[in-house]
């Protein structure tokens, strides 16, 4: 069979599938858009018990139920939706945030210590850590003893940062200005550990900082979003000193109510000096 032959078995498959699914253009066939289906509405069990009932179920969860077998496999609809989410996850973590999102939106560059994306994945310790070059920056940027930072860092999703922080960000600023807090401009940090803020707070000596981070992807989305949040953060603080407000996406929390969340908790901070554990 050749590659053309196989094209058509696979779209004729797909066809007898679900002819009622979107559809991408091919040079030579129409397929469905796999990746466009919501996943909560969709049930693939032969002959169910009970369908509506187990529909009622999945509209709570974006897990994986009901996928249906063949024999002893998985159904080619619900197999290829898996190697389709697999794919995308994998493309955000190996991706870089484009130019244009921080260029366009005036948001000062640096590097972490990790020259490449292969590095920043096996080296951890050098996406928590800047050079020189970049610490002469964050200087420039950030000035000495702010009272609070807001960052940018791209994480382990590219997607996460595009798709939530400025929208997040603005949230975040409004809610502070209602409150007579004021920020100073943002940095955006290639190649970035959630650690990275611990040495800008070394480097700036700021009361708190607040970092919105993309996160490891997963199969429900590529496109989640974290702020981790630290009173006085320095190198060696405890995980436990940080609060972390997650799931920031459009099928979890909205970037812009997370965004306003986060203000209030910028507020009680800086209110009761603590930030995780010690904010109980």
């Amino acid at each position: 069979m050749d590659k053309q032959e196989l094209k058509t078995l696979v779209a004729q498959l797909l066809r007898e599938m679900d002819t009622d699914a979107p559809t991408v253009q091919t040079a030579t066939q129409e397929l469905p858009d796999l990746t466009k289906l919501d996943l909560r509405q969709e049930y693939h069990v032969a002959e169910p018990a009970d369908k509506d009932a187990f529909l009622r179920l999945k509209k709570k969860t974006p897990a994986r139920l009901g996928l249906g077998r063949c024999g002893a496999r998985y159904k080619t609809a619900s197999m290829l939706r898996f190697r389709a989410d697999h794919a995308a996850a994998q493309d955000s973590v190996f991706s870089l945030v484009p130019k244009d999102f921080y260029e366009k939106n005036d948001l000062p560059f640096v590097q972490t210590m990790c020259k490449d994306k292969d590095q920043y994945l096996t080296r951890p310790d050098l996406g928590r850590r800047f050079d020189e070059q970049a610490q002469a920056v964050i200087r420039q940027v950030c000035g000495q003893s702010p009272r609070v930072l807001l960052v940018i860092g791209d994480g382990l999703s590219s997607n996460a940062i595009t798709a939530n922080a400025l929208d997040c960000a603005a949230a975040i600023r409004q809610g502070l200005k209602s409150f007579g807090i004021e920020l100073g401009k943002s940095l955006f940090i290639q190649y970035a550990r959630v650690g990275a803020m611990d040495h800008i707070g070394e480097i700036t000596d700021a009361e708190l900082i607040c970092m919105l981070v993309g996160e490891r992807p997963g199969l429900v989305t590529s496109e989640s979003m974290s702020a981790y949040i630290t009173y006085r953060p320095r190198p060696g603080i405890a995980e436990s000193k940080r609060t972390v407000v997650s799931n920031i996406h459009r099928q979890g929390t909205p970037a812009v109510e997370a965004g306003a969340h986060i203000a209030e908790l910028l507020k009680t901070m800086l209110e009761k000096k603590a930030s995780g554990i010690d904010l109980r």
